[in-house]
Parts: C-alpha cells; structure tokens; sequence
C-alpha cells in the first residue's frame, strides 16, 4: 500500500527537528484524502519539490502532531504531480 502524500511546512520544525503537522496547507491535504492523524502512521510529507518519509507521533510538549523525518533523506523531486483541486 502507497504511503499517503502530505503537504508539511519543512520550515515549521519543533526543537527536535520533527515537523508540526499543522500548517494550513497540511490540514487540506489530510481532510481533502480523509486521514486521520494516528501514532506511527507512514506519510510522505512534501512541499514545493521536497519529499521525505515521516512516522506520525503526538507531541504532548506542544499539544500537535508531528511526524519524525531523517533530514538526510530529503529527496528533491523533478516531476511534481499536483492533485485535481475544484477551485470554485
């Protein structure tokens, strides 16, 4: 099974270099494919044309989910497919 894809902020990091899973563009993403946000779940998290592999966890310091990434593993991604959004 593929691993969900989520827009995540790679600016909005916590103190421990995982990454806030509550910027706008997150939250549409995960509504728009009907994720539920859960521990240890597998996501793709990119923005712009960075992916990396992330393990959901709740942050109890911060009241937020975030998701664990190895920032050496960010991989630069060439064709970037952007899902069918209606714009009404």
């Amino acid at each position: 099974m593929d691993k969900p894809r989520v827009f995540a902020d790679f600016h909005n990091a916590d103190s421990q270099g995982r990454l806030r899973l509550n910027c706008t563009g997150t939250i549409e993403d995960l509504a728009r494919q009907k994720i539920w946000l859960q521990d240890n779940l597998n996501l793709v998290l990119y923005s712009e044309d960075l992916e990396v592999d992330g393990i959901v966890q709740y942050s109890h310091e911060e009241n937020v989910w975030v998701a664990v990434i190895d920032w050496d593993k960010i991989r630069e991604q060439d064709n970037i497919s952007i899902p069918d959004i209606n714009l009404i």
